[in-house]
This record gives structure tokens, C-alpha cells and sequence, in this order.
């Protein structure tokens, strides 16, 4: 079977996908060492294998690219990746940070947004053309503030609270600003 124009076989097993999967594998792992978390050491590990995650995602591009590795499959693995990351991570920081839950309503009504967009698009013939600058910075600024949240978790909660803040207006706006974007794509 082929996938674009190299066989799925070759897709599948390509070692920027391996690392896809391996960040999709991480996902348990994190919330468990998280959840469970009873040290200062437990914190940190959660926070270790989460930079692991961070940069085996930013690997798997780099490679994908310099390597010629892009495949139809691996633009589908990476995003699912990120998403179902920063959803479980966000989930799980709901629970010793109240308004951490407003932030996973907003990056689920976000992505399934994004998501049934995408969906409509590609019915259409027609795709988004890579993430804007807007979302990345929302998902970079998501990632820090996740990061720094499990890295010290006794962060004083008013501190906490002005990052998650921050986190939600990103979140925020780039739902808003990507509604024009798919917008003009529908019209076209």
C-alpha cells in the first residue's frame, strides 16, 4: 500500500514517525509520574520526560526535513502527538491547579475546532498550510508555563494563576484569529 508517494511500510517504520509514537507512548508515563507525584523528585522527573517529549517533537521535524523523511503519515502522527500531549498534560494539571481546567476547556474547544476545519477542508480538496505564528506562540507559551508548573509545584498559587491566565488568552485569541484563516479558505 502506498501513502503520497512512498509505501506505507516505509512511512510507518521512518524514524521521525518512531519518535511520534514514542511521544504518544510518553503520554502515560507523564500523567502517571505526575499524578502519583509525592517528591520534589517526582516533580522534576515528570518535568524531565515531558523536555524529553519536547524534544523528541522538535527531533522528529528536524529530522523528517534534513533527512527528506516527510511522509503523509508523519504529518498526521505529529500533530496528533502534540495535541494529545498538551491535552493530557493540561487534564492533569487541572487537578492541583483550579483554573488549569478553563484552560483545557479552551484547548479542546480549540483543537476540535481546528479539527472539524480541517476535516470540512480536506472533504473540500483544500488544507490549512501549516500552523500560523499565532499558534505556535500559544503552544510554546502553553508548553513553558506546563513545564514550569510541574517543575516547581509549589510555585505560589497567584504566580501560577497569572501564567494560566496568560496561557488562556493565547489560547484565546488564536481560536479567534484562526477562524478568519479557514474562513477565506472556505470561500476559495
Amino acid at each position: 500500500m502506498v501513502l503520497g508517494n512512498v509505501p506505507l511500510k516505509k512511512q510507518i517504520f521512518s524514524i521521525p514517525n518512531l519518535m511520534g509514537y514514542f511521544r504518544i507512548i510518553l503520554i502515560p508515563i507523564i500523567l502517571w509520574k505526575y499524578l502519583t507525584a509525592e517528591s520534589m523528585v517526582d516533580y522534576r522527573i515528570a518535568a524531565l520526560i515531558i523536555g524529553i517529549s519536547g524534544i523528541t517533537d522538535f527531533l522528529d521535524g528536524f529530522v523528517a526535513r534534513k533527512f527528506n523523511m516527510v511522509t503523509q503519515l508523519g504529518k498526521a502522527i505529529d500533530p496528533i502527538a502534540d495535541k494529545l500531549t498538551q491535552i493530557a498534560i493540561v487534564c492533569a494539571l487541572s487537578v492541583r491547579f483550579e483554573w488549569f481546567g478553563v484552560v483545557a476547556c479552551l484547548l479542546i474547544v480549540k483543537e476540535g475546532f481546528m479539527g472539524i476545519m480541517g476535516f470540512i477542508l480536506i472533504r473540500k480538496g483544500k488544507m490549512l498550510n501549516g500552523a500560523k505564528w499565532f499558534g505556535k506562540v500559544s503552544t510554546a507559551v502553553l508548553y513553558v508555563i506546563m513545564f514550569a508548573l510541574i517543575l516547581i509545584p509549589d510555585i505560589h498559587m497567584n504566580i501560577a494563576n497569572g501564567m494560566i491566565l496568560v496561557s488562556g488568552i493565547l489560547l484565546t485569541l488564536s481560536l479567534v484569529l484562526y477562524i478568519p484563516e479557514y474562513r477565506k479558505l472556505l470561500k476559495e
